[in-house]
């Protein structure tokens, strides 16, 4: 079981940085694929990010070179580094993990992120 908290969303200007931080807690943390999904209001849930335990990273080409997603194995927390944000990425941000062999999934409860002058 892995348990997905979220925090760092809030109101931020056209240009700006913001970031996401998420505390995972539970077992084997090391063996899930982690990522950050958002889902803006009429629109269907995109997946912004990945990275393994080692360091690989992929991106939604809507984000990429602007957000870059990191992960603290020792800390068991995951990082969303948003920056250069355009009222486009105005969604809430989830957590997600994903185990690398078994079908297990797990995601927090989000937190929103608006940008706006």
């Amino acid at each position: 079981q892995v348990q997905l908290v979220e925090s760092g969303g809030g109101l931020v200007q056209p240009g700006g940085s913001l970031r996401l931080s998420c505390a995972a807690s539970g077992t084997d943390f090391s063996n899930y694929v982690m990522g950050w999904s958002r889902q803006a209001p009429g629109k269907q849930r995109e997946l912004v990010a990945t990275i393994v335990s080692g360091g690989n990273t992929n991106y939604a080409d809507s984000v990429k070179g602007r957000f870059t997603i990191s992960r603290d194995n020792t800390n068991n927390t995951l990082s969303l580094q948003m920056n250069s944000l355009k009222p486009e990425d105005t969604a809430v941000y989830y957590c997600n993990a994903r185990h690398r062999w078994i079908l297990k999934n797990y995601w927090g409860q989000g937190t929103q992120v608006t940008v706006s002058s």
